[in-house]
């Protein structure tokens, strides 16, 4: 059924209010989808702070003019497109289309406009591919904690808890640091004695 001319306006306004506030958006196929699986689609998008809007390829490219974005031509649209918002992390969108398209054959990125720049399939898919900003943060906050982990678990082993004991030991005067023994006195001098005389010479005096 054909929009009238004011649908067509308040849907491009309806588009042009989204693409101004998404990080970014991303154009995919969706012919073929029954209602349960565009509904979770639609339901996973919207966990990831997404959303996804069918719209005419001619709604979508005034839209796009009207929002500042790069002119957007027939070839850059395959086929009829959905457009996927992304309000919070500017991949997330991306994200979840093709992971959902990894058991929809249906769903296929074929484009879309990031950072002021029209992508295309190949970098849509790339886009889609990346860690996710939740991915990396989780990541970096890993590799801060490694060497706070391997400390930990110095104090918390054996030898950990030893030095800790020792320390404390020194701290309360546990320890007592080697102090230089006094001098040892002189040994006394010997005092040198005659022996006595033989007896023969004794004898000898007192004849005399």
């Amino acid at each position: 059924m054909a929009l009238t001319k004011d649908q067509k306006i308040d849907q491009v306004a309806k588009l042009t209010a989204q693409l101004k506030d998404a990080q970014s958006v991303m154009f995919s196929n969706y012919i073929g989808m029954n209602v349960a699986d565009v509904s979770e689609f639609r339901n996973k998008l919207r966990e990831g702070n997404s959303e996804m809007k069918v719209a005419k390829k001619t709604l979508i490219q005034r839209a796009c003019k009207e929002a500042g974005y790069p002119d957007i031509s027939p070839d850059d649209l395959e086929g009829p497109v959905a457009c996927i918002f992304s309000f919070e992390d500017p991949l997330s969108g991306a994200q979840i289309a093709f992971k959902f398209a990894k058991k929809h054959k249906q769903v296929v990125l074929v484009g879309g406009v990031y950072d002021g720049k029209i992508l295309s399939k190949e970098e849509a898919l790339e886009l889609a591919k990346m860690p996710s900003r939740d991915q990396l943060l989780a990541k970096f906050v890993s590799m801060l904690q490694a060497p706070l982990n391997s400390f930990a678990s110095i104090c918390t082993s054996p030898l950990g808890g030893f030095a800790r004991a020792l320390d404390q030991m020194a701290e309360k005067g546990g320890f007592v640091k080697d102090e230089p023994q006094p001098e040892a006195a002189p040994a006394a001098e010997e005092v040198s004695t005659t022996p006595d005389a033989p007896e023969e010479e004794k004898k000898e005096e007192s004849e005399s």
